[in-house]
């Protein structure tokens, strides 16, 4: 009997639990209120444009739009960046330590001037001493040449024998080399001195400044690095459909945020060879003279050229 009542009651439970699940599956969800509705719609909105951005953005990431044709006019408009043409290292031809700085980070520079200088007491003292050698052997070349001169006049009145006319000769041609390395040996370390005075090559502004006063400089060690303002070069790249369009020697406007009412005047001095498969854009770098140097390299520009 007792399994008789368990068996029924498990009939029972199933029977209920068969006429719920369908009650509860029938069963609507309740409208939300309208101010939830609304912020429902806008998420929706949201997630479709993140959709469309993320789309739009999943292209080639170097593709640089760096010039698009305008609508108007049909002037190509594009952004580059200034840079120097001449970028130079400088560095001491001659190991030392720094006794003099003549510039500082920023400094305009002309060519040929002093930047800096290494300590050349001990040169200057050995450059003296090579001159006084070159005194001494120009004394005894003197002394060598009149012994000669001598023996010419006795060797022709055959007063002396050969061998005492070929020894003079010889020390002559003796006191003669002596002079020439004396003279070698002053003339380098005088150059030694002057290679210790850092000079800047171009014409330009000392963008970064390595070492100061008191400072060891190795063989290779960069010092200073002077860069050149006049002319700038601003690249920037154009449609392959536009290439007909660009020539060298074509006028181009650029500005700057810097300057926002100046327009400064440039021209196409490049036109690069290859078309980028990625971007299809080829590069063009123009001229700018930047007398004034208002501009500096790494200035954005956005440049402007009409048909």
């Amino acid at each position: 009997m007792k399994r008789l009542m368990i068996v029924l009651s498990l009939v029972v439970l199933a029977a209920c639990a068969k006429k719920e699940a369908p009650a509860a599956a029938s069963k609507e969800v309740p409208p939300l209120p309208a101010d939830v509705q609304n912020v429902q719609a806008a998420a929706a909105t949201d997630t479709t444009s993140s959709a469309a951005a993320a789309a739009a953005t999943s292209t080639d990431p170097n593709a640089a739009p760096a010039a698009v044709a305008s609508e108007t006019g049909g002037t190509i408009v594009a952004t580059g960046e200034f840079v120097s043409p001449v970028r130079s290292e400088l560095s001491a031809k001659l190991p030392g330590r720094v006794g003099k700085m003549y510039v500082d980070e920023g400094s305009h520079v002309s060519r040929g001037q002093a930047l800096l200088e290494l300590e050349t007491d001990y040169t200057r003292i050995n450059a003296q001493r090579a001159e006084a050698d070159v005194a001494r052997a120009k004394a005894a070349e003197e002394d060598a040449r009149r012994d000669l001169e001598r023996k010419k006049e006795l060797i022709a009145k055959d007063s002396i024998p050969k061998a005492t006319y070929d020894r003079s000769e010889s020390m002559y041609a003796q006191a003669q080399a002596a002079r020439q390395s004396a003279a070698a040996q002053a003339a380098l370390l005088h150059q030694q001195v002057g290679d210790s005075v850092l000079r800047s090559p171009i014409d330009g502004v000392v963008a970064e400044k390595r070492t100061d006063v008191g400072q060891r400089l190795g063989d290779a060690t960069v010092a200073l690095v002077v860069v050149q303002t006049s002319p700038l070069k601003l690249r920037f790249r154009v449609p392959e459909k536009e290439i007909s369009r660009v020539r060298i020697g074509r006028n181009v406007k650029a500005t700057v945020d810097a300057y926002p009412g100046d327009v400064f005047q440039g021209k196409i001095a490049v036109v690069g060879g290859v078309v980028d498969p990625a971007t299809r854009s080829f590069t063009v770098e123009t001229e700018f003279p930047n007398r004034d140097g208002k501009l500096r390299p790494g200035m954005f520009a956005r440049v402007e050229m009409g048909q």
